[in-house]
């Protein structure tokens, strides 16, 4: 294991990195937000200025290799969420799931403590309440009910 420190040193190390990078930067990005090792920007500038804005990142520090995921068919996951396009231009949020989620959560029917069969439940809803625009989160919800039955819950538990 390493040292306690080292994730403050990484965080402390990694803000002052960015900063410098965006400072030194030509073309900047409209926004940046950076969740331990990834990061969320939007970048109006085009395809050929990104890359060249992500050659100059991984220039900066040899140590450091950049790697990007890009927005496809208007969507981008980033975390447990899923950014997308509205119609109107402006970004939506819902819960990313992979493509190989299974839905499996601890089954009502196993033999655990009824709070931590409840604990389920509370979760996936706080996330899904925390983490769904208001315009995905019915739909969200209604996934939970789904799964959650599935999962052997009865509707008075839901």
């Amino acid at each position: 294991m390493g040292s306690p420190l080292s994730l403050v040193i990484a965080k402390l190390f990694m803000e002052d990195f960015e900063k410098k990078a965006i400072e030194q930067t030509t073309h900047k990005p409209v926004c940046w937000f950076r969740y331990v090792d990834d990061t969320f920007v939007i970048w109006p500038r085009g395809q050929e200025k990104l890359t060249e804005s992500l050659n100059h990142l991984s220039r900066l520090q040899n140590k450091i290799q950049f790697t990007m995921e890009k927005e496809e068919e208007g969507h981008l996951a980033f975390l447990d969420i899923d950014i997308f396009r509205k119609t109107d231009g402006s970004l939506g949020h819902k819960i990313y799931q992979k493509p190989t989620h299974t839905s499996l959560y601890l089954h009502q029917n196993l033999h655990h403590h009824p709070a931590n069969n409840q604990s389920v439940l509370a979760s996936l809803i706080h996330r899904a309440t925390a983490l769904c625009d208001e315009d995905s989160l019915t739909q969200e919800l209604e996934f939970l009910t789904t799964v959650f039955k599935d999962n052997g819950y009865s509707p008075q538990q839901i």
